[in-house]
């Protein structure tokens, strides 16, 4: 009987072994979800003209329609806890001369839920070949959701209405509403060298609140930002933004699963551009340590550089700093120099290094493997990381080999090719 029980332990250790290696990598679905809803091609599409201005502030529940086009003027203010909703197919074109802008302040509330065969989009009101990265400003949602800045309140650097600039409190679930099957394109202005609008920043914002299914393309600045708060986020794609992709400060606690960022080196800013860049402050000075520093878990996450001939301004595809806590679980990275960059005073310990963890990552044809800004920590790093247990796999593929179709000029689909052993976790 005793040799039975063995037996029998013995197979179903082997089965959740077997099992562990074979979750799948990069993002997944049993269909490609990028199809019907997405737009790789913005500058191609012919939208109607603005039959309504959107101005001012908005300061009763509101609701935007399909039959109409929309012209976000100037910074639109939602307030007085009111609610937008805009219908699923509605397209909002932001004012290039008055820089148009969407914000949710604390308290209000946006319910954008689209479909999958009717997106919501936000893009810019030039004519088509006219359109550029930063035509626009991008959507801005505050709430009260914890940060770790001093006194648990912070605004947003871009000079918005001083009244209506705030976020943060104490209420992790905080419901700011619906973002769902929505296009934003070609926004992200610059207003200065230090104040970058971006695509959609969410400060302070709760988790009860849905951000799902989401592209982001061509933004100046950062696809998607957290400042602070506690969500979980799905189904997001960047696609060619001049800065970051995926964007945390200020103690951000976030679930981020089966997403995507696409980059192309021609389109990355000079100051170096990422895919994830993750810290906990901009400074110690203006932070209370004695609140959870950011977390992020980034779990079935594709980070792709299109071009393979790896010129231009792509670099690290992520960048860690200080007192974060970041896991990458069961993912692809394709592409980048390096895989991944630590700041400097990270250091090799495993005190640190226990912070950044890695699981089950697939980094290919990427220049490096993970790295220090400190040269120093190298060494250690390498050490550390090379522990099987990791299961980070180094491989030099084709990116037409690696994914079932990486070509966005039809209808991409960035899952990994099911004829490849790392597809199915050998």
């Amino acid at each position: 009987m005793k040799k039975k029980v063995q037996v029998i332990l013995i197979i179903l250790i082997n089965s959740l072994f077997l099992h562990a290696q074979q979750q799948p990598k990069g993002i997944i679905g049993t269909s490609n979800w990028l199809n019907n809803w997405t737009n790789f091609k913005p500058a191609a599409n012919e939208y109607n003209e603005a039959t309504n201005i959107i101005a001012g502030t908005i300061e009763k529940d509101t609701k935007l329609v399909k039959r109409n086009t929309y012209q976000l003027v100037g910074v639109v203010y939602v307030t007085n806890n009111a609610t937008l909703t805009i219908e699923p197919g509605t397209v909002i074109r932001g004012d290039d001369k008055t820089c148009g802008t969407l914000v949710i302040t604390n308290g209000s509330k946006i319910i954008a839920e689209g479909l999958e065969t009717d997106p919501i989009i936000f893009t810019s009101n030039k004519e088509k070949t006219e359109r550029k990265p930063g035509d626009w400003g991008g959507i801005i949602v505050m709430g009260k959701a914890p940060i770790n800045t001093l006194g648990g309140l912070q605004t947003l650097p871009f000079d918005l209405e001083p009244t209506l600039n705030h976020y943060g409190g104490q209420d992790a679930e905080d419901y700011s509403g619906i973002l769902k099957y929505i296009r934003i394109e070609y926004a992200g202005r610059k207003l200065s060298a230090q104040k970058e609008l971006n695509g959609l920043s969410l400060a302070g914002v709760g988790k009860k609140t849905l951000v799902s299914h989401i592209q982001i393309s061509f933004s100046n600045d950062d696809s998607f930002e957290c400042y602070g708060g506690n969500l979980n986020m799905n189904n997001l794609i960047s696609y060619r933004t001049t800065d970051d992709d995926f964007d945390f400060t200020q103690g951000a606690q976030i679930n981020i699963t089966n997403s995507i960022a696409i980059r192309h080196p021609f389109s990355s800013d000079i100051s170096g551009s990422r895919c994830f860049e993750v810290d906990s402050y901009e400074k110690v000075a203006n932070t209370d340590m004695t609140k959870p520093m950011t977390q992020i878990n980034a779990s079935n996450i594709t980070l792709i550089n299109l071009e393979e001939n790896n010129q231009g301004l792509v670099r690290e595809s992520v960048y860690v700093k200080e007192n974060t806590l970041f896991n990458l679980s069961n993912s692809v990275v394709s592409g980048f120099t390096p895989f991944i960059l630590l700041e400097g005073s990270i250091g090799n310990g495993e005190a640190n290094l226990s912070k950044i963890a890695l699981k089950n990552v697939v980094a290919n044809n990427c220049t490096g493997e993970i790295s220090s800004e400190s040269a120093s920590n190298n060494p250690g790093l390498k050490s550390y990381y090379s522990n099987p247990d990791f299961g980070v796999q180094f491989t030099k593929m084709k990116n037409n080999e690696l994914f079932a179709l990486p070509n966005i000029k039809g209808n991409p689909d960035f899952r990994l090719n099911v004829n490849n052993t790392i597809a199915i976790g050998n």
